[in-house]
Formats: structure tokens, C-alpha cells, sequence
């Protein structure tokens, strides 16, 4: 893991550099079963939480070193991170090149400190769901938490203020609304999880349930 580690931060310092371009997981940028739409569709538990900049805290806790609570200001006052990805909702639609900005999951790992026992990572959200992933999978150049979309503000329907974005993943991996991130050194599963989705949710497998 820590090579495959130490190339995704590479990607990553070169993205933030301007030199990088991400890489290509197939010939065809469309993984099977899905099909392309230019809208964001709304898909949810048909909660949503509207919770002010004012109100909103992240907590990051488990196997770390320095867990912390952070409050609006402070998660803004991290190095902001910009990305370009696609996204894959489980239901087949995909959408290219979305434009995200957010603290990308590699600083606040850096800022916590991950012990060697975390193995898997745990968010939850406002709105009460819940999503697990491995903590490889996270640890990726394209991982972050995101409070911008296409240059505004994230919508309350979209997870706003802010949410986990996973885009080598199914989306529902990307808790909106994003409230807690809890390192583990064991795998839990998530709302959808528990209710026969798949656990590794890699759209290139077509692996959408259990």
C-alpha cells in the first residue's frame, strides 16, 4: 500500500502543480452500464438537511494520532484543492468532467495522522447515512471533500455545504452532507451496504450490488 500511496500523492502534488492529467482506467471513459447525461440528478434518502456554514463541523476521530473537530473557518483555512473527475451514480448515469474544489482527503489525513492499525474509513452525514470505504481507496489523488461544484457554492441538494467525493467509485461511496470521518482497523458497513449494494462499488466491475 505505501507505494501505491506514494504514486497517488504524486499525482496529486502534480495536479496542484498544473502538470498533471489524470489517468485512464479504460479506452472507453464510460464504464460499462452506464450512459452519459449533462444534468446532476438528486438522489438520496429524501432528507435534506440544511445546515449553515455557521453550524457545521467535521469531525475526524479512530485509529489517529490528533483527531479534531473543525468548524467552517478552519476547514477553509486548509490548502483548498481543485480537481476535474467524472462521476458514476450506481443507477447508470454518468456525467464527465465535473469541476470540484474542496480539501482533498490526503491533507486531512496528513492533519490527523493516521495510525497503522486504520485500515478502513467511515462517514457519516447530517442527514443521517452512513458509507464505508477501504482506506486505499480513499487515499487517492482525486479524493476530497468538496464545497464547490462547477465554480458555486455545493446546493443543499447536492450535499452542501459540503460533501466526499470518490470518483473511481460509485458515488453513493461520497456521503453528502459529510459530518464525521472515523478511521477504523476493521471494515463496517454502511447504510446501503447493509441493504445488498456492493462493498467494493468499482463501476469498471459493473460491481453495483452484493
Amino acid at each position: 500500500m505505501k507505494d501505491k500511496y506514494i504514486a497517488a500523492k504524486e499525482r496529486w502534488a502534480a495536479k496542484r502543480s498544473g502538470q498533471g492529467r489524470p489517468a485512464e482506467r479504460s479506452g472507453d471513459r464510460l464504464p460499462p452500464g452506464q450512459h452519459e447525461v449533462k444534468n446532476f440528478p438528486v438522489l438520496d434518502m429524501g432528507i435534506h438537511p440544511e445546515i449553515s456554514q455557521e453550524e457545521w463541523r467535521l469531525t475526524i476521530r479512530g485509529h489517529v494520532e490528533n483527531a479534531v473537530t473543525l468548524d467552517w473557518n478552519q476547514f477553509m483555512a486548509l490548502d483548498q484543492f481543485q480537481d476535474t473527475s467524472d462521476f458514476h451514480c450506481v443507477t447508470t448515469w454518468s456525467q464527465f468532467d465535473m469541476q470540484w474544489e474542496g480539501v482533498s482527503f490526503f491533507t486531512l489525513a496528513e492533519l490527523v495522522q493516521p495510525r497503522d492499525s486504520a485500515t478502513h474509513v467511515f462517514f457519516k452525514g447530517y442527514d443521517g447515512y452512513s458509507v464505508n470505504t477501504t482506506l486505499d481507496a480513499v487515499m487517492d489523488d482525486d479524493t476530497l471533500v468538496a464545497h464547490t461544484w462547477n465554480g458555486q457554492p455545493l446546493a443543499v441538494e447536492h450535499g452542501g455545504p459540503a460533501r466526499v467525493i470518490v470518483p473511481k467509485l460509485y458515488a453513493w461511496k461520497g456521503a453528502k452532507w459529510v459530518k464525521e470521518v472515523i478511521f477504523l482497523d476493521r471494515d463496517i458497513l454502511g447504510f446501503w451496504e447493509v441493504r445488498g449494494y456492493s462493498n467494493t462499488a468499482d463501476p469498471w466491475a459493473e460491481d453495483r450490488f452484493a
